[in-house]
């Protein structure tokens, strides 16, 4: 179970909310671990692909979230670094692919529930922001502070082709239009754990914010949010 003397963050959203870069920037403001839930979900998408796992096949997603070999780190320049079965796949789980495999086995609760004593552990001192879809409403229900950072989906893909068009590939913005909406149509809709706000937790509108001013609301918002507990 998570460590009660952690103070915590969570940060959860859509895909493209800017989650993860805000989740990221507060925990190195704050000097705190990072939990990238999603990573985990990505993990056991690329697993069952390189296992030639059919993703209909249940009871084998499971065993892979059960067994998953994985570890994360930083490089001498601060960069993520994340390894599967010894391989380092930092960049292959940040695909569009890889996103969509990672919802698609989120939708599979004996998935979640394998990964969820696994992230737990994640809450150590000094403290812990973790980001997600389900972290302020199912993995860390108790989370003194939590975020719902969302923007419209139209910028969402909009920033995702950005992105993706900054790293030299192909991309249709319409197509990823569509990929939005049919994740988000499958994440607010899954029978377990589907995204949603938590019902305490501040809602945070990214589509006309900057990064840092993101991170400088979520760090205002711990500072008043200290003062109360």
């Amino acid at each position: 179970m998570s460590n009660p003397t952690a103070p915590l963050i969570t940060i959860d959203g859509p895909s493209g909310s800017g989650k993860g870069t805000v989740a990221r920037q507060v925990a190195i403001q704050l000097g705190w671990h990072l939990l990238d839930s999603g990573a985990l979900y990505r993990l056991v998408g690329l697993a069952a692909y390189n296992a030639r796992v059919d993703f209909t096949n249940h009871s084998a997603l499971e065993k892979i979230a059960a067994g998953l070999d994985a570890r994360f780190g930083v490089d001498p320049a601060g960069h993520e670094q994340i390894w599967l079965a010894g391989e380092e796949v930092s960049a292959s789980i940040r695909t569009e692919t890889a996103g969509d495999r990672a919802s698609q086995v989120a939708v599979v609760p004996g998935v979640r529930s394998a990964l969820l004593d696994r992230q737990h552990r994640f809450a150590e001192p000094p403290g812990l922001v973790a980001d997600g879809r389900d972290m302020g409403t199912i993995v860390f229900p108790l989370a003194p502070l939590k975020i719902f950072l969302t923007a419209t989906a139209e910028e969402r893909a909009l920033r995702r082709y950005k992105q993706l068009k900054d790293k030299g590939l192909g991309v249709s913005l319409a197509a990823l239009s569509q990929e939005v909406a049919d994740r988000d149509l499958r994440d607010s809709s899954r029978a377990v754990a589907p995204l949603k706000p938590a019902a305490d937790a501040v809602i945070v509108d990214s589509t006309s914010m900057t990064i840092d001013a993101v991170v400088q609301r979520v760090l205002s918002l711990w500072a008043d949010r200290k003062r109360s507990i």
